[in-house]
């Protein structure tokens, strides 16, 4: 290397390090300048760091990584994958599919679709549920033989997991010669994204048995499976031998947070909170997993005592979501006064704005206290537009106290709405019926007859599934 050459590779080295400390647009349009004037404003590795910290940082601007990216005569491999990647996260998937398509289409002389490119726009694609979209990409994949590739297989599973076609994602993992635990992951999560709780179970402990240990990913989604079904003996076993090994796994606060929701998900809030007061560091979501067990199990008065607690210890904010479990620990316990109050600290205490979740779970409150006129109030002046679940919730009130004449007002809503909504006709026919009033009541289930809308299968109710002997030994013996 003459001299020279030296040192342009020392000043370019010198921009890359300033670029790298780069922490807002300001410090990076600053740093732009200097860019420009070493000459590397043409240098693909220097230009591909502006992209990146625009695009992927989290600190940049999507908008200005477009107009540098645009600027580029012929844009490498990299700045392509970082401006698809950019727009996945920005949540512009239709703009990442578009330049995805000018890539392959090439318009790029210096730049080819490899394993990063797909692993990024699988997991676009995914996002967008398309199966036909999908589909194309995966023949792509076959053409190019990149199938076999551990980044691209897996976000190929992923992908049909996404789009909820199990059976394929299932064949691609089953075609893995010696699965790596990033494919065990992914294809329990498919299934638990697809609501196959028991074969997410299955392939956990297929897994143990390979010999293959969980990561925190790994134990994360197969609690929620556990908390799905009520699989209560199966997380259990799964908490116990975290608790007997000692290991770093025990003490992560996202797998407290899982065995937290597991626990009262399945009933069992006693074994919930008891995880939740051993934990050595909470962040905001063990309180609101927390707070949410309490109020869905009709503890108001333990979840709003919990709240004060997190307040008054001022070590993590409340959010929007500790205020939805407030307030549904509030509609439990029927404290109409202590709702109202915490709508309003939302705002003028936390600046947070209330959204129609939090406005449903008032009207649900007043419902359920019989302030039927209040509820219906609160739906006209609430400053967001009601949906049909909020509309559904106040007829239900209606039933619940009789109001007839404001729950057919609903129902001509909920027609405009949901015409074809099972829920609605048996609401307005069950109170006719709870009022005398049976000429109406055959008449709402007629017209429901003749718009052909049938009401859904029944639920299940799980009282725990203990799985098998295998299992049980499996996870005692292998975690």
């Amino acid at each position: 290397m003459s001299p020279k050459d030296g040192a342009i590779w020392k000043a370019q080295q010198s921009v890359l390090a300033l670029l790298k400390q780069c922490s807002s647009m300001k410090h990076l349009k600053e740093m732009q300048g200097r860019v420009v004037q070493g000459g590397f404003d043409k240098t693909p590795l220097v230009v591909g760091k502006i992209i990146e910290f625009c695009a992927v940082s989290g600190h940049g601007d999507m908008n200005y990584a477009v107009r540098v990216f645009d600027r580029i005569e012929k844009p490498d491999t990299f700045m392509w994958n970082t401006m698809i990647r950019g727009f996945g996260m920005a949540r512009q998937p239709e703009k990442a599919i578009d330049l995805f398509r000018r890539m392959q289409q090439g318009k790029c002389d210096v730049a080819v679709a490899d394993t990063f490119t797909f692993s990024f726009i699988l997991k676009i694609i995914g996002g967008l549920s398309s199966v036909t979209l999908g589909k194309q990409l995966h023949c792509s994949i076959l053409k190019l033989g990149l199938q076999t590739h551990t980044y691209v297989r897996n976000s190929l599973m992923h992908m049909y997991g996404m789009v909820k076609d199990i059976e394929t994602a299932h064949n691609l993992f089953e075609e893995i010669p010696n699965a790596d635990l990033v494919a065990w992951n992914s294809i329990i999560d498919c299934h638990v994204h697809c609501r196959h709780y028991k074969q997410a179970l299955h392939l956990f402990a297929r897994m143990l048995r390979s010999g293959l240990q969980p990561d925190h990913a790994t134990l994360v989604v197969i609690l929620s499976a556990c908390g799905a079904i009520g699989a209560l003996d199966f997380g259990r076993r799964i908490h116990s031998s975290l608790v007997q090994q000692h290991t770093k796994l025990g003490d992560n606060t996202s797998i407290s947070n899982s065995l937290i929701h597991m626990y009262a998900k399945c009933g069992a809030v006693g074994e919930a909170y008891h995880v939740f007061s051993s934990m050595k560091g909470k962040n905001v979501i063990s309180w609101n997993v927390m707070i949410l067990g309490l109020a869905s199990h009709g503890n108001g008065e333990e979840a709003l005592a919990l709240f004060a607690k997190m307040v008054q210890q001022n070590v993590e904010r409340p959010n929007d979501v500790t205020f939805l479990g407030v307030l549904s620990a509030c509609s439990h316990g029927g404290l109409v006064n202590e709702g109202i109050q915490y709508i309003d600290i939302m705002g003028k205490d936390y600046s947070i704005q209330p959204t129609i979740k939090h406005y449903g779970c008032l009207v649900d409150l007043l419902g359920r206290a019989g302030l039927v006129e209040d509820a219906c109030n609160l739906i006209k002046n609430m400053p967001v537009e009601c949906n049909a679940i909020v509309w559904r919730t106040l007829l239900a009130a209606c039933r619940l106290h009789g109001h007839v004449q404001l729950g057919e007002m609903i129902r001509k809503r909920l027609l405009e709405l949901e015409p074809d909504h099972s829920s609605d006709y048996v609401l307005l026919a069950n109170m006719y019926a709870s009022t005398g009033q049976w000429s109406e009541m055959t008449k709402e289930r007629g017209l429901m007859q003749q718009r052909r809308v049938r009401k859904p299968d029944p639920g299940n109710s799980f009282i725990g599934i203990p799985g098998s002997a295998l299992e049980k030994e499996t996870i005692e013996t292998s975690l």
